[in-house]
């Protein structure tokens, strides 16, 4: 993963995944240890929950779109590792939060919105 492309979401937009899946199955030994990583780095990084919940749903019989899924993630961490939430002691307080609507899978109005407080 240390020549990795960088990736903007950590989740492919519209991306369907489902327990049958596209290839053969892989090691989901290997699978869970990743995955339970990306949960734990979940309590910092709130970005990552939603990619994160959805791969979590196939750890019994993961297959190689799942692990396509799961490296997608850590390519997006890997190009994101300043973001998180980090505490210090400064008196200057700036929230950035983003929220992406699907609005059910209709394409024509999804919507990206961006709060700065």
């Amino acid at each position: 993963m240390e020549d990795s492309n960088l990736v903007k979401t950590p989740i492919e937009i519209g991306i369907k995944l489902t327990k049958e899946g596209d290839g053969r199955t892989v090691d989901a030994t290997y699978f869970k240890q990743i995955v339970g990583s990306l949960r734990y780095l979940t309590c910092t990084r709130p970005d990552i929950c939603y990619a994160v919940g959805l791969v979590s749903q196939y750890m019994e019989s993961p297959r190689q779109v799942h692990l396509q899924a799961v490296k997608r993630i850590m390519c997006y961490i890997k190009g994101t590792t300043t973001f998180g939430l980090f505490h210090s002691s400064s008196k200057k307080i700036e929230i950035v939060g983003y929220s992406v609507n699907d609005w059910g899978g209709d394409s024509d109005k999804r919507k990206l919105v961006v709060i700065v407080l």
